[in-house]
């Protein structure tokens, strides 16, 4: 039902994205990057955290960044990532398939600006073995996602 989902969310948007099924598992950045011959860093994964105020958020992020706790507070305040049932739940897609498309209800959609150094990166398509290759502003523009600054990356950590 998810990737039925998330079709339904390019079609009714009358977006022309190709959505990328294979045979093979993508539900971790590394088995995605190597089934779409990326570096980890082009795959687009997506957050769920509950905020102190209850509020819930999702972050897409780089798949080769971590999140920066000092970063993350100045933006949201606290908080922390949610169970994976929880996720299921209020996003539609399991984990390993979740995206800011087709969601089970409306949550914030927040990018982090580490993936502006890509032309184009791969969020997951609502399954385990589904994603969609698309420019990160293109990605943003058609979730309404706010850009934020929460995430480190081997280039900004210093290594």
């Amino acid at each position: 039902m998810s990737l039925q989902s998330v079709r339904a969310f390019f079609a009714q948007r009358q977006l022309d994205i190709p959505i990328i099924e294979l045979d093979t598992s993508t539900a971790t950045v590394a088995l995605a990057a190597e089934a779409h011959g990326v570096e980890p860093g082009r795959i687009a994964k997506t957050l769920a955290f509950r905020l102190a105020d209850s509020r819930v958020v999702l972050l897409v992020a780089r798949g080769d960044a971590r999140i920066d706790n000092r970063k993350f507070k100045d933006a949201f305040g606290k908080g922390r990532m949610l169970p994976a049932e929880e996720v299921h739940e209020l996003t539609g897609h399991p984990v390993g398939g979740v995206c800011p498309f087709g969601l089970a209800q409306p949550l914030p959609v927040y990018v982090d600006s580490s993936l502006q150094v890509y032309e184009e990166v791969l969020p997951a398509a609502g399954d385990v073995h589904t994603a969609v290759r698309i420019s990160p502003a293109e990605l943003a523009r058609i979730v309404d996602g706010q850009w934020v600054d929460v995430c480190q990356t081997l280039e900004t950590a210093g290594a």
